[in-house]
């Protein structure tokens, strides 16, 4: 059995909550190699997503996503809004119409989202960004979906990886971004999209059912 609405707006609100509790720590990684404003945008961007639940239902993960994708694209500043926009309308038009999603679903919505922000943001894996987290959450997505998972288990194998993820920007210079203009000042920051990505996945295996034992 797969994954169905309940689950999408589960974890919808979930990485609300998540937002809200992380966002002064948000802010400071940002404060530290950015604009300060991180944490600010993504729980007020959230925050319009619950709104925007509240006032339709979607009956689908795919259509929840695409309401997700719309409301952080008109309410999140800076570069969050766009890349998370994208990546969340890039999971919707990968769901598609299916009411149940298999692991395999589930991985390839998790590569559409990656694939999308690195189209709209054209960073690699290495260059100090978001992507640092969720290329390797959906390499362990699809290496668990080879080994017969769920899609719980794929879930919690991506959230793990982007975790960890998360961390291995601390050495790294940042190439991207307002990080960017740092130089070699940027080594030694965690980054902040890296570490609201690790977040957000691990958001979405805790609302699958999967124990939440966030280390980002």
């Amino acid at each position: 059995m797969g994954l169905g609405v309940t689950w999408a707006i589960d974890w919808l609100q979930l990485s609300a909550r998540k937002m809200a509790e992380h966002r002064v720590e948000l802010i400071e990684l940002d404060r530290a190699i950015g604009d300060s404003d991180h944490g600010e945008n993504m729980d007020r961007g959230f925050q319009a997503v619950l709104e925007k639940l509240t006032e339709s239902a979607p009956d689908t993960p795919g259509a929840a996503l695409k309401l997700a994708a719309m409301a952080l694209m008109s309410k999140v500043g800076g570069a969050a809004g766009p890349l998370y926009g994208t990546a969340y309308l890039r999971a919707s038009t990968a769901l598609g119409p299916q009411e149940d999603i298999d692991a395999a679903a589930l991985a390839a919505a998790l590569a559409a989202a990656r694939d999308g922000i690195v189209a709209r943001g054209k960073a690699e894996p290495g260059d100090k960004t978001m992507v640092d987290a969720w290329t390797p959450a959906v390499e362990a997505a699809n290496e668990a979906v080879a080994l017969g998972a769920d899609a719980v288990a794929v879930l919690a194998a991506a959230a793990e990886a982007a975790e960890v993820g998360a961390v291995t920007t601390d050495p790294l210079v940042a190439r991207k971004g307002r990080a960017s203009y740092l130089g070699e000042r940027s080594a030694g920051h965690r980054d902040p999209g890296a570490v609201s990505t690790a977040l957000l996945l691990r958001a979405a295996a805790t609302a699958a059912g999967f124990p939440d034992g966030e280390q980002a």
